[in-house]
């Protein structure tokens, strides 16, 4: 059964289409790398999956359960939509940890607003997140005292606090430099050993490579290419695909 399901999404600002119809799913545990130039759609798709931006069209479906149909005239409430925001963690590129709280403050706060357990049992969980990416002798400092590489992984650890079922990441390492770059996609890797499932939009093609599951190529806000990583840059079908490559290759 697909843990994910999104069919025909479709997304416009104003009279600027930035979605056309995109449809994919995924398995629990597999890693989706979602790759494309600036102005593809990336970011836009990673905010309707977790609902900072409502679709003009087309469903989500999380465990057969439909978040979001737009077929169905119903609209969403603000506590529907929190409650489909759940499913997903989402982390963003420049970090966005809350510079007023220490690091454990920052993990714990999001589980500690939504009830997520007893203040102990809350605790335990996030310092036990904060040991998983490499972080535990820094539980009381704040983020100016962090590298960007560190700040990264708090806020890794701070989605995971939630659960979801799904983890996003957009552009992860596009602030760090090379030497945190590594830093940062070590921790992706190790959470795909946990067997969490991720939705990756990276200009790492390198590391798409070697740990997507699957990799979708955007390109003018639709699917331009979809498989496995041996498809994808191994046997491009496309010609927007097979242009994007050689660029990128050139240029990392």
């Amino acid at each position: 059964m697909e843990l994910l399901t999104v069919e025909n999404l479709k997304k416009s600002f104003g009279k600027t289409e930035v979605l056309k119809g995109i449809s994919f799913s995924l398995k629990k545990g597999e890693v989706l790398a979602i790759i494309g130039s600036s102005g593809s759609g990336k970011t836009t798709l990673l905010r309707c999956l977790n609902f900072l931006e409502l679709p003009d069209a087309g469903s989500i479906a999380v465990s057969g359960k439909t978040l979001i149909d737009c077929s169905d005239a119903t609209t969403l409430d603000d506590e529907t939509v929190r409650q489909n925001r759940l499913h997903f963690g989402l982390v963003f590129q420049n970090f966005n940890l809350f510079p007023q709280y220490n690091v454990l403050g920052n993990v714990t706060l999001a589980p500690t607003l939504l009830e997520k357990g007893t203040k102990e049992q809350i605790e335990e969980n996030a310092r036990r997140l904060l040991d998983q990416v490499g972080l535990s002798e820094k539980l009381d400092s704040y983020p100016h005292q962090l590298s960007g590489g560190q700040q990264q992984r708090v806020a890794i650890a701070r989605a995971l606090a939630l659960q979801p079922e799904v983890l996003c990441f957009d552009e992860p390492t596009s602030a760090l430099d090379p030497e945190l770059t590594g830093e940062v996609l070590r921790v992706i890797r190790g959470l795909k050993n946990r067997d969490t499932t991720m939705i990756v939009v990276t200009h790492e093609m390198e590391f798409a490579r070697e740990v997507a599951d699957k990799v979708i190529y955007m390109a003018d806000g639709v699917i331009e290419e979809y498989g496995t990583p041996e498809q994808v840059f191994e046997q491009p079908q496309s010609e927007k695909t097979r242009a994007f490559l050689h660029g990128a290759q050139s240029i990392y």
